[in-house]
């Protein structure tokens, strides 16, 4: 009973989180990129081109909506279950606001006369909004898909992958508007990109402690005690002074280093360590598998 229970908190925290993710991209592409026309790629690029070719024979609303089901019958075939739940989430929850926010805050132009600052925000709050959901294995839909499937079978990060399915189809929509917003376009997908990465490792950022001390035993109950981590202890021997040496390593977040930071310096002053940031741990405790 306890366990189910523990499982129906954790979807319901995941999918809590995704609405929070999906609503930051929904802010961007409805209150920026809609009114300033920035075709920073995606699914509407796509629509868009694909549209002109076709005439008044296919609207690009339909394209869209068939695009995003192709896609997402792909993810789901190809991804796995969990990550065609969650996308499918995303997706029909950003068709819905966009929709709601059309009736409730209809546009009529662009929030500024500043392009520059409204790319920002066109560029800021989707990537913020993708990272979170790219952290969960769940998406808005779209080429959000293309690039997870390049990420699973290639080398790539998701900032570049996400770079490669996008260049094309911005570079293409790039004749629909004018010389200024192609422009600007083209500056957003390249900041897009990169900013994704950066703030996927921001979230997961942790930091490993590598500690050589001569007693590690007051060192090692704080963390086990007190920041409730664990830890591994090996023998060395310093270079310099032949003197026998415990070498402790830990991994913890950025709030719990700072604590065992000060623990060590007011506690073990001769004690010697090195702190790296990574944001790939895997194993109890950190992410799953």
């Amino acid at each position: 009973m306890k366990d189910k229970g523990r499982i129906i908190f954790k979807l319901i925290k995941e999918y809590g989180i995704i609405t929070i993710g999906v609503w930051l991209v929904v802010a961007g592409v409805y209150f920026f990129k809609f009114p300033n026309n920035f075709s920073i790629g995606g699914v509407t690029g796509i629509a868009i081109i694909l549209s002109s070719i076709f005439g008044d024979g296919i609207s690009s609303g339909t394209l869209v909506l068939i695009i995003n089901i192709i896609l997402l019958i792909i993810g789901y075939l190809i991804l796995g279950k969990s990550f065609g739940n969650k996308t499918a989430y995303g997706s029909i929850l950003m068709s819905l606001s966009l929709q709601a926010l059309e009736v409730i805050i209809p546009m009529e132009g662009p929030l500024t006369n500043e392009p520059m600052l409204e790319l920002a925000f066109a560029v800021i709050l989707p990537a913020v909004g993708s990272a979170i959901l790219f952290n969960f294995g769940a998406s808005t839909g779209g080429t959000d898909i293309i690039a997870m499937l390049l990420k699973k079978y290639t080398n790539l990060d998701i900032g570049r992958s996400l770079l490669i399915s996008d260049l094309l189809m911005t570079l293409a929509a790039f004749v629909v508007f004018d010389i200024q917003t192609g422009l600007l376009s083209i500056l957003g997908l390249f900041i897009r990109s990169t900013l994704v990465d950066s703030v996927i490792e921001s979230m997961n950022l942790n930091k490993y402690f590598t500690i050589i001390c001569e007693n590690p035993r007051p060192i090692c109950d704080y963390i086990l005690n007190t920041l409730k981590r664990s830890a591994t202890i090996y023998d060395a021997m310093g270079a310099f002074t032949d003197q026998n040496k415990k070498i402790i390593l830990t991994v913890m977040n950025r709030s719990q280093a700072v604590q065992l930071r000060t623990f060590i310096k007011n506690n073990d002053p001769d004690a010697f360590m090195f702190i790296t940031n990574s944001s790939e741990i895997i194993g109890k405790g950190f992410r799953a598998l």
